[in-house]
């Protein structure tokens, strides 16, 4: 038997999924992160990893053809000549970079996504204008997390994929570093891009030993946390979409055309001949658990009449503020009349979310995007079988439930397209 592995790096832990050449899940497992705040995030990872590929029974290891990691988008190190990182990792949501925003504005296309308070590029630059000179100097390749992991395992230092290096400035259209890059003085360590899913390279001799790893298992281009979830949800063709209903609504569509609006907060990944639009609202989950509990959230749906308007106009957030679909940093939330019952205020709010969601999908077709076709489900929200019925009322489309939700599965998915 022939198997494909996928690694998730995340937040709080990773995750391994091995699948066979029918798609089939084979083999699963998880860890958390260390709990010291003494261990560097590199050796966090590193044990994440060793503690992964050596729990898949030795019978299964040695038939894996190829393993591909995912990352979180704008997790990055700076390292020296033999892979070593000179500072600490610099997470996903870190913003200390944030004042080279303006910077970035003046030069980067409108709407690209490095003017933001957390790119890796807005890092980098950080780092270049705050490492003491002589340490800077030192430096040889500005890694993302999946970046230096997979290097980990196939030895060769330098390369990365188009989905993490478009938040470092990496041109997805023409594939190439843009001109406006080369003054900033920073070309020197930029990785060199390949397509997710294409070759890194054999598995190295060393990560055969320490890991177990057959001697001709490929190492693949990997990908981000969030597109490696989309790739495990089934969907393929222009006009298929996923909804993720997590904390926060995400909501990602397959598309012919790129679409890319900074005012929204949209921008396009390259996937294939394709492309990948999404966007993003502060409505969500994280609304409906601040205002009840999970047992009250089960019980309370149960009474809830899926197929009638609740007659309710909510706009749920926690907060002022939105950016997709309506783009105001001081936009309040609209949460009254509140003198209902508990069963009748959690339908609108469930209903509120949904008709976002719909202006969501509508906002990216009046931009340009390929019109949805099918929406899947994925996120927690997914088994909410009432709030899919509210959502499958005012979409303009089928809703269904993702073949799957974990982006360790989309990542062996990705690992599969290599070889098949």
């Amino acid at each position: 038997m022939t198997y494909f592995a996928g690694l998730d790096f995340g937040t709080s832990g990773a995750r391994i999924t091995l699948i066979d050449t029918s798609k089939q899940v084979a083999f699963e497992d998880a860890v958390a992160y260390a709990a010291s705040n003494r261990l560097p995030w590199k050796d966090i990872w590193l044990a994440a990893l060793t503690q992964l590929l050596t729990h898949v029974p030795c019978t299964m290891r040695s038939e894996v053809a190829a393993i591909a990691i995912n990352g979180t988008s704008a997790t990055v190190l700076l390292c020296d000549g033999s892979g070593q990182p000179l500072t600490p990792a610099l997470l996903y949501n870190d913003d200390r970079g944030k004042a080279y925003r303006t910077q970035l504005a003046e030069i980067a296309p409108v709407g690209s996504p490095v003017v933001s308070a957390t790119s890796s590029l807005v890092k980098l630059l950080w780092w270049k204008d705050t490492l003491p000179l002589a340490e800077f100097q030192q430096a040889r390749y500005c890694l993302h997390q999946a970046d230096w992991l997979a290097y980990q395992l196939h030895g060769q230092l330098g390369f990365s994929d188009y989905h993490n290096a478009l938040k470092l400035g990496y041109d997805i259209g023409a594939l190439t570093y843009p001109d406006w890059l080369l003054d900033l003085g920073v070309t020197t360590v930029l990785p060199r891009v390949q397509a997710p899913g294409s070759l890194f390279g054999p598995v190295s001799e060393s990560a055969q030993e320490r890991y177990g790893l057959p001697r001709d298992c490929a190492v693949i281009a990997g990908t981000t946390d969030s597109i490696a979830a989309f790739l495990a949800s089934g969907a393929r063709t222009p006009g298929e979409a996923v909804t993720s209903l997590g904390s926060t609504l995400v909501i990602k569509l397959l598309s012919k055309t790129r679409v890319d609006d900074s005012h929204y907060g949209i921008y396009s990944h390259r996937l294939g001949h394709l492309w990948l639009v999404g966007g993003a609202s502060n409505t969500g989950g994280a609304v409906l658990k601040h205002f009840f509990a999970e047992s009250e959230l089960r019980e309370l749906s149960t009474r809830i009449k899926g197929d009638r308007a609740s007659g309710l106009d909510y706009y749920p957030l926690i907060e002022p503020g939105e950016r997709f679909p309506i783009s105001d940093p001081t936009f309040p939330p609209r949460l009254t009349p509140s003198s209902v019952t508990p069963e009748q205020f959690l339908h609108g709010l469930l209903e509120g979310i949904a008709r976002i969601e719909a202006q969501g999908y509508a906002l990216l077709t009046r931009l340009g995007a390929t019109p949805p076709t099918r929406i899947l489900t994925a996120g927690g929200g997914a088994q909410n079988s009432v709030w899919t019925q509210i959502r499958q009322a005012l979409l303009p489309v089928a809703v269904q439930t993702a073949i799957s939700t974990e982006a360790a599965y989309g990542t062996a998915c990705l690992a599969l397209s290599h070889l098949v």
